[in-house]
């Protein structure tokens, strides 16, 4: 007769059963904690630093570009410079000089978006370009790209600026607006963002026949373009209680 008894054995495995159960059961309770639990501080920021370097691909151009944009007057006071149209282009090659191509192409262009506008007394044209970058250190390599090629750094002196070609419309008083008027230019950077701005005058006047130099008239392209920077590569923290963000 045999003699062995199972029992053990059952009971070893009915202990096994209940070790991997209790495991399960806190390894459940863990996940269920990290599927319920808010974003963290960490999250929050990472998800705002995506929602500015998508906000050139996912805002209304009429937000990047609004219909006006205020600038301090030469004479005090202030004024509005009015938008004249917005480029439905945004490949990174159309926008810029050919020199300026390759620099944009290694420090990771993902695209450029181009409006002109005209002073309120209209006699000078801005065009104004969102370039966006790959990221900010792109973004910084890219400036650096520009101040070599000639353009200035937020000071306007009147000198022609290679870089952002100017956008003109036709059948409207920008028309002449090509690159031998260009008299002025600037680049500024802001995370992963540049914004470029190149001046002339409404009369077609190339900068080689300008009689005098004077800067001050093209300063307020820098000033707009400053509000379109800023517009644009300041963050806004997610708010989870509202529909526009999915936490």
């Amino acid at each position: 007769m045999n003699s062995a008894r199972p029992w053990p054995t059952l009971v070893v495995a009915s202990a096994l059963t209940l070790v991997c159960a209790v495991a399960a059961g806190v390894a459940g309770s863990a996940a269920g904690t990290e599927l319920t639990r808010g974003p963290s501080t960490a999250e929050l920021h990472e998800a705002a630093r995506r929602e500015v370097a998508d906000r050139w691909r996912t805002w209304p151009t009429g937000r990047i570009f609004p219909a006006t944009l205020p600038y301090s007057a030469e004479q005090g006071g202030q004024e509005r410079a009015s938008r004249i149209g917005i480029s439905p282009q945004t490949a990174c090659g159309d926008s810029v000089d050919a020199k300026a191509v390759r620099a944009l192409s290694g420090a990771g262009c993902k695209g450029v978006l181009r409006a002109t506008y005209i002073d309120a007394l209209r006699g000078v044209l801005v065009t104004i370009g969102v370039v966006a970058l790959r990221d900010e250190l792109g973004a910084v390599r890219a400036k650096s790209a520009f101040v070599r090629m000639g353009a200035d750094v937020g000071v306007d002196d009147g000198k022609p600026a290679p870089g952002l070609r100017p956008l003109a419309f036709r059948d409207t008083v920008s028309d002449r607006f090509g690159p031998a008027v260009r008299q002025s230019g600037s680049v500024r950077q802001a995370g992963p963002y540049l914004v470029l701005t190149t001046a002339g005058q409404v009369d077609g006047r190339p900068a080689d026949a300008a009689a005098e130099p004077r800067p001050a008239i093209f300063a307020f392209a820098g000033e707009i373009s400053e509000h379109v920077l800023t517009g644009l590569s300041t963050p806004k923290m997610p708010d989870c209680a509202s529909p526009e963000w999915q936490c």
